[in-house]
């Protein structure tokens, strides 16, 4: 099982995320990606377990009744592993290895790596260089170039690929793979353009940062900054219990009427500045390592948002500001055919979709 395995026909896409469980079923429409059915719980950002494959049964009771809810017409599933549970690097290795390109790259790989290389399940993928390959070949001579390659090198753990294993098992539902979140994001968010981008994916507990080149995530970090804290903040700040405070912040509407014309609220600036500090310091590795590599960093010319937290009032002003950079809230639905009246709800869900909806989108696009 591949992480970004063979192309199969059609599946649902399942996002086991912290803050809850999001489903999609596409179909394919001569190409196109069709929006069939889609489902989705929630969860208090205080909920335990935190990852929900660590209570298998009850994950899978509940995602069974999802599936039966949504009228799913397939069992046959594509599911997202997290970001922060992943090892993911850019390796480089010499060219003449080529033949032998899985030994060179475990030999990499177990560098790197913090745990022993036979405990974890390893997928590699050759990606092209980061930088403008034309000014590298006018300064290096002809013999001598190309003489390594790049390989993405994605690992997980063999315990936690078997509890996802388990769980859609339990849940009656055939995995056909498990991907990394990064790709799905990649694909659900940016498609086929080739702009350096940052996807900042706002979860429940932890926010994902992910620098993309060329299609390719040269740095996928996670950070313990999330939905969650905005809401403790709320909670603190108004002496709301956490449900209330929940509820609070994802009445968008609401939190305009009661801070208008103020940009981000103040009672979410203290929260969000760590989270800005991340960022750059993301963006500061990005520029050092294509720097290492090329001799010429490039800039990031725009920043994603996604995730429950993004459609929050104002952010993506308050990120372009602070960052000094194109920001804007993604549309996952933007490459999927659906019918015009869902438009109001998929609008406002579409953040929280992101993953789910690039899983489901792996075998159209």
């Amino acid at each position: 099982m591949g992480f970004f395995g063979s192309k199969k026909q059609s599946y649902l896409g399942v996002d086991l995320g912290t803050g809850g469980i999001k489903l999609v079923e596409l179909q394919n429409e001569k190409g196109r990606a069709r929006l069939f059915t889609y489902g989705f719980t929630e969860r208090l950002p205080d909920a335990q377990p935190v990852n929900l494959v660590d209570a298998p049964k009850e994950t899978a009771d509940l995602l069974r009744k999802i599936v039966q809810k949504s009228k799913t017409s397939t069992t046959r599933t594509i599911a997202g592993l997290p970001i922060a549970s992943i090892f993911s690097a850019v390796v480089t290795v010499p060219k003449t290895v080529e033949k032998n390109l899985r030994d060179a790259v475990q030999r990499q790989a177990r560098k790197l790596m913090p745990v022993p290389l036979e405990e974890m399940v390893l997928d590699y993928k050759l990606v092209a260089p980061p930088g403008d390959k034309t000014k590298i070949e006018k300064t290096v001579d002809k013999k001598d170039e190309a003489k390594t390659m790049q390989v993405l090198v994605t690992g997980a753990s063999k315990t936690m690929v078997q509890k996802y294993v388990t769980v859609f098992k339990l849940a009656g539902l055939e995995l056909l793979s498990l991907e990394t979140e990064s790709f799905a994001l990649i694909r659900s968010l940016i498609g086929k353009d080739r702009s350096t981008t940052m996807i900042v994916d706002m979860g429940s507990v932890r926010t994902n940062i992910i620098i993309v080149e060329n299609g390719i995530p040269f740095v996928t970090r996670s950070v313990d900054i999330g939905g969650a804290t905005l809401t403790r903040a709320m909670s603190n700040a108004l002496a709301m219990d956490i449900k209330t405070a929940e509820q609070t912040k994802c009445d968008i509407k609401g939190i305009s009427s009661m801070y208008p014309n103020e940009g981000l609220p103040k009672i979410f600036e203290t929260s969000i500045a760590p989270l800005l500090t991340e960022l750059q310091y993301s963006m500061k590795l990005y520029l050092g390592r294509t720097e290492g590599d090329t001799g010429q960093g490039k800039n990031i010319e725009k920043i994603i948002l996604t995730g429950g937290s993004a459609a929050l009032p104002a952010l993506a002003p308050y990120f372009a500001k602070a960052m000094g950079i194109k920001t804007y809230v993604g549309d996952p639905w933007a490459r999927v055919v659906y019918s015009d009246e869902l438009r109001p709800v998929l609008e406002e869900i579409g953040p929280r979709f992101a993953t789910s909806l690039g899983l489901a989108m792996r075998d159209i696009e």
